[in-house]
């Protein structure tokens, strides 16, 4: 080997060896110093059925009108009836009636064809905000808005809906302009104020509507009939309901299973068992087989006469013939067995229902009144506590029940209990209750648990009378802690200073208070 070759040999094997990961090759020089944003993409063109989801999906009625207006803004778009309807069902929904008002200011300026259900909708909205008059202005926004006159059906929704909140002043005005609208009215029509005069009692009004059907070459149907019987039965004038029932079927108008509850609801209120029994009977043999409702009605009537052991085998075959209760049988059926004293059936009853029907607070309420009747109040407590895991909230009335009970029964200690659950949960007692409730500690010697009741139903609202005041004193007399009852009154006259007559006159006019 060369020495010059040498001599670079031995140089480069005494250098270590470097990774070239560790020395990565560098970039190639950037030419700009600063690299250019990318450019905004265009924002994406909503379409009609997109819209109408984004708007259906908002909780906020502001924030779809904003998405309403957006849609609207787009270059090329046109709101149609589906997108109207949309956001005015969500405004009218929540109430946002200003809203609505100039929705259908800016639907007015549209070319557009619009259709009768937008506003039979509206009229929906109207009347379960019970504003009539409103229900009557969107009734005559159909011709201008549709190009068309208003259907029969939107005739009688209207009606209807004018008749439900006893508008009838309104109605009759409406119907004077039937000419106007070039409308005849139908049977339903007529049935609407069948049904109004019905409500309110006035039978001979009711059958001179049926009159002016006839003249009008409409014929009563089973409707008529039925609205008819039902309150003949409400007047207690079940003879006169079975009369009209007969004269229905000699005109060839079949019955059908509303017409025959009502007859097996009205034989159940006077009492006569035997004649909805008789009318269910009747049903079968025509070929109507009973349904749901009418099975319920009977075993209610059963069970409200003490006939329990009738309305359980009633119970059986509704379920043997295909009609599977619901939570009104059931509820009618617990209402029976607890009234009774039966209160394990019933909560096996309330066992068997959760199966296939949902309990609410009203079967809660009776098996708990049923467990109280039977002294059990602990079990009853324990329903109380139980409830909200069953996914059912109680409500005043299961409070109320069990501490009621609790008084009369001098359970004070629960009873105290139970009153500061109610407080913390929102709940009032009644007014006797409580009373009754804060005397029994006072006598009782709980003078700290009483004024601790006393406080917290102030604090509520809940002034008791002079008696409990007059408890109240005695009690803490008694214990010789004047200077505590003074301090502790003025305490509480400082939230309620309406209770200081009361003070007064049950300690005998003394100012003990000053």
């Amino acid at each position: 080997m060369k020495p010059l070759l040498r001599t670079i040999t031995r140089g480069l094997s005494s250098m270590p060896w470097i990774s070239p990961l560790l020395h990565p090759p560098k970039p190639p020089p950037c030419t700009s110093l600063i690299t250019p944003p990318e450019p905004p993409k265009p924002p994406k063109f909503v379409n009609h059925e997109t819209a109408i989801e984004l708007i259906k999906n908002q909780r906020d009625p502001q924030r779809a009108l904003d998405i309403f207006n957006r849609a609207k803004a787009q270059r090329g778009f046109y709101h149609n009836h589906q997108t109207y309807s949309t956001i005015l069902h969500v405004l009218a929904k929540a109430r946002k009636f200003d809203a609505v008002e100039g929705i259908l200011r800016q639907m007015s300026l549209e070319p557009c064809r619009f259709y009768e259900g937008l506003f039979l909708n509206l009229m929906t909205h109207f009347f379960k905000s019970q504003i009539p008059n409103k229900i009557v202005e969107t009734f005559y926004k159909i011709t201008p808005f549709t190009g068309s006159r208003p259907s029969l059906k939107a005739l009688s929704t209207c009606l209807n809906y004018l008749v439900e909140l006893y508008q009838l002043d309104m109605a009759k005005t409406l119907l004077t302009d039937l000419k106007n609208l070039k409308l005849t009215p139908n049977t339903c029509i007529f049935n609407i104020f069948v049904k109004y005069h019905c409500r309110n009692g006035d039978m001979d009004s009711a059958f001179s509507v049926v009159e002016q059907m006839k003249m009008n070459n409409c014929a009563p149907n089973v409707i008529t009939y039925s609205t008819l019987m039902g309150a003949l039965c409400d007047d207690g004038r079940i003879e006169n309901a079975i009369e009209l029932f007969e004269k229905m079927i000699s005109q060839n108008i079949l019955p059908d299973s509303v017409a025959y509850n009502v007859l097996i609801s009205g034989f159940c209120r006077k009492g006569n068992i035997e004649g909805a029994k008789k009318i269910m009977g009747f049903m079968r043999r025509k070929g109507c087989e009973p349904n749901l409702f009418n099975y319920s009605t009977l075993i209610d009537g059963l069970c409200k006469g003490g006939r329990l052991e009738e309305a359980r085998s009633t119970f059986k075959e509704m379920k043997l013939s295909g009609c599977w209760p619901d939570s009104i049988t059931y509820t009618a059926l617990i209402s029976g067995v607890c009234r009774e004293g039966r209160v394990d059936e019933g909560l096996e009853l309330m066992r068997e229902m959760k199966v296939g029907c949902k309990i609410d607070v009203v079967v809660f309420n009776v098996v708990i009144g049923g467990l109280c009747r039977q002294n059990r109040f602990e079990d009853a407590i324990k329903m109380l506590e139980r409830m909200p895991h069953e996914g059912v909230n109680p409500n005043k009335g299961s409070y109320r029940i069990v501490l009621n009970f609790l008084c009369t029964e001098g359970k004070v200690d629960l009873g105290y209990g139970l009153l500061n659950l109610m407080l913390g949960r929102g709940f009032l007692p009644h007014f006797a209750t409580s009373n009754q409730l804060l005397v029994s500690l006072f006598k009782e010697g709980r003078v700290g648990d009483g004024v601790k009741a006393l406080h917290n139903l102030l604090e509520k609202g809940v002034i008791p009378d002079s008696g409990s005041w007059a408890s109240f004193v005695e009690s803490v007399c008694k214990e010789r802690k004047i200077l505590r009852a003074v301090e502790l009154l003025d305490d509480i006259l400082d939230h309620r200073t309406e209770i200081i007559t009361s003070v007064n006159s049950s300690i005998g006019g003394e100012a003990v208070y000053t």
